[in-house]
């Protein structure tokens, strides 16, 4: 089912999947989609060292070399936290730092994350702004929008954070204007039904490439699984099961077909991503080694702080309720969505098995990206090839 403007009698409205040159088309021609899940601001997961940074130059050649590779998709998060709420000294915005990224890159998707109900940013901004990237990038930037789960970042800006399914709605207006701009053959006027902003006369020019830029959101609710099913091409899930393989294998199938069957039932196709940490040697001994070193190297939790949000800060997400849920197994807390552990035959094994289960792409993370990157490049890339995971 496409979409069409909101101006009555627009035109039909294109994604980038109805173009076969596109960059995100020839991706998804792809088994497994292969990402960097980048580390943009700093993250202490164990006081074993390690040489991950959140500074830009570190993580442009992270992406530059992921581009050299292969790979499909550069991502980061972003947050908005108070003093004291990162772990570290800083953190970069990935809005700015993957779109500056685009003039330093050949092929990889460079997904921006965006809180879009923050401010908020005009829908004009939005569109002008995407397509300015969109051209830059030659059609490879793209948007995960974020609507906000944790009150303290919507009172940074000067609001109560809105209702969770109310969240949805305002952006999927925000991005039935966005689109149209995107798409329009004359001005739009408009005024917002749920949202605080209006236009008239509205028009941005030049229009992306492909129809619109790349969108991608991360869900686990009703109400987000309805929104990603009508807007976004990718779409980020959680293991209901939590982080350990076992348990994000046995509870993932029936998200995956419920987040299918819903695109389906609108006409659409979407990819699914998770977002695993490697933890991987030569041998199994070796990683088990490894793990080990990185396990005894973490801290007790503070009191204040929680698997579930940000030290304890409230949240209503959805997504991450597996964590919280007795019944799964859970992992060793080391930074990813799910956990994939082992020798190199032994990782291929377990993104198999993802991929089995429905997963479309991987976001990899690693605890030591100058290390662990390269052994994935050198070891774990070969054998995914020769397991037919990934075509050059």
């Amino acid at each position: 089912m496409a979409a069409v403007s909101v101006r009555e009698g627009g035109p039909t409205l294109k994604t980038p999947l109805d173009f076969e040159d596109s960059p995100l088309s020839r991706s998804a021609r792809q088994p497994l989609l292969l990402g960097v899940f980048l580390d943009l601001q700093d993250r202490k997961i164990s006081n074993y060292p390690t040489s991950n940074s959140w500074k830009f130059d570190y993580n442009v050649d992270i992406v530059k070399k992921a581009d050299a590779l292969g790979f499909d998709i550069a991502f980061s998060r972003t947050q908005w936290l108070p003093k004291g709420g990162y772990d570290g000294e800083a953190s970069l915005d990935a809005f700015i730092a993957l779109g500056a990224m685009a003039a330093v890159t050949k092929n990889i998707l460079l997904i921006s994350t965006i809180h879009v109900l923050y401010g908020p940013l005009h829908p004009l901004h939005i569109a002008k702004y995407g397509a300015t990237l969109d051209h830059i990038s030659k059609g490879r930037w793209g948007i995960n929008i974020v609507t906000g789960h944790r009150a303290i970042e919507h009172q940074m800006f000067g609001w109560n954070r809105i209702e969770h399914d109310k969240r949805y709605e305002m952006a999927g207006e925000l991005f039935d204007v966005v689109n149209s701009l995107w798409g329009e053959t004359e001005n739009l006027t408009y005024e917002g039904r749920v949202s605080p902003w209006k236009l008239e006369n509205a028009w941005i020019t030049p229009k992306p490439l492909y129809g619109r830029p790349v969108l991608v959101n991360a869900t686990g609710s009703p109400a987000g699984i309805d929104f990603a099913t009508r807007y976004s091409d990718l779409v980020f899930i959680t293991s209901p099961g939590g982080a350990a393989i076992e348990s994000a294998l046995a509870t993932l199938p029936d998200h995956i077909a419920t987040i299918k069957n819903a695109a389906k039932a609108r006409g659409r196709t979407v990819k699914t991503l998770i977002n695993p940490v490697i933890v991987s040697r030569d041998t199994p001994e070796e990683t088990d080694a490894y793990l080990q070193a990185i396990v005894d190297g973490q801290e007790k939790k503070a009191p204040g702080d929680s698997k579930f949000g940000h030290k304890g800060y409230d949240s209503d997400a959805h997504a991450w309720k597996g964590r919280l849920d007795g019944r799964h197994k859970q992992g060793y807390n080391l930074g990813g969505n799910i956990e994939v552990i082992g020798s190199p035959e032994q990782v291929v094994e377990q993104l198999a098995a993802l991929h089995k289960v429905g997963i479309d792409g991987v976001q990899l993370g690693f605890y030591d990206w100058k290390i662990d990157f390269d052994h994935f490049a050198t070891k774990i890339l070969p054998l995914l090839k020769e397991a037919g995971l990934r075509v050059d």
